[in-house]
């Protein structure tokens, strides 16, 4: 899937020039969180959100420091957050400059640079034109579309078969001994694992198959420094 696939089309834009106010009464109004900011040729030079508006005079909420921590940040990034917690105009607060993605772009580079920069949101731009806006709730929605849309169950020897087939692609489930039985769609995991760990991902491994109703746990975890082995109660 591409970010074009899953990506809110059209989104809802604020221009630098506007005021606070109305960036703020625009994502009150239309139920958002976050928007991306377009100067006068549509470009996006920024996104304002909600967190934008933590740290504000008005609520008294602006950061306070000590006067020896003052002298550490220094001038400039006091300035800098006395701008941010006072300013009228969207441009005075917004944050610049912005991350951005291409609508080709795979949903995979979309979830990397959301965690690599901790962010909520990336417009999505086609050369210097905004198209969308990707958000956490577009890619909440695109796996709920997908859990929903289940294959056609297997029977039990494909089940078997295709358990086995993804353990083998991991390197976790090597650490054991893993065997699998399925019966009426019940799979029944036995062996041995040396991290307790390893149960929960072989579980579920299990239950993403198609046609698995349930999982029994038949695993005995075995300490592997003293050799201990104790197995599920």
């Amino acid at each position: 899937m591409l970010i074009q696939d899953i990506m809110t089309a059209g989104p809802v834009t604020v221009k630098t020039s506007a005021s606070i106010v109305d960036a703020a009464r625009l994502l009150l109004d239309k139920h958002l969180s976050g928007l991306p900011v377009v100067d006068d040729n549509g470009a996006v030079v920024g996104v304002i959100s909600e967190s934008d508006f933590l740290r504000r005079g008005e609520l008294e909420t602006e950061r306070q420091r000590s006067a020896l921590l003052e002298f550490f940040v220094g001038p400039g990034r006091l300035a800098e957050e006395y701008a941010h917690a006072n300013g009228r105009l969207v441009e005075e607060v917004m944050t610049s400059p912005v991350k951005t993605i291409s609508p080709s772009s795979s949903i995979n580079a979309a979830v990397e640079m959301m965690e690599r920069e901790n962010i909520k949101r990336l417009p999505v731009v086609d050369g210097e034109k905004l198209v969308g806006i990707v958000t956490r709730s577009d890619l909440l929605r695109a796996l709920a579309g997908l859990l929903a849309a289940r294959a056609e169950p297997y029977d039990d020897a494909k089940i078997k078969a295709c358990v086995a087939d993804e353990l083998a692609k991991h390197s976790w489930s090597k650490n054991g001994f893993l065997r699998v039985d399925v019966k009426g769609g019940v799979v029944e995991l036995s062996g041995s694992i040396f991290d307790e760990r390893e149960r929960m991902a072989a579980r579920v491994l299990a239950e993403n198959v198609p046609g698995v109703r349930a999982v029994n746990d038949h695993l005995t975890w075995i300490d592997p420094y003293s050799g201990i082995a104790m197995s599920m109660p």
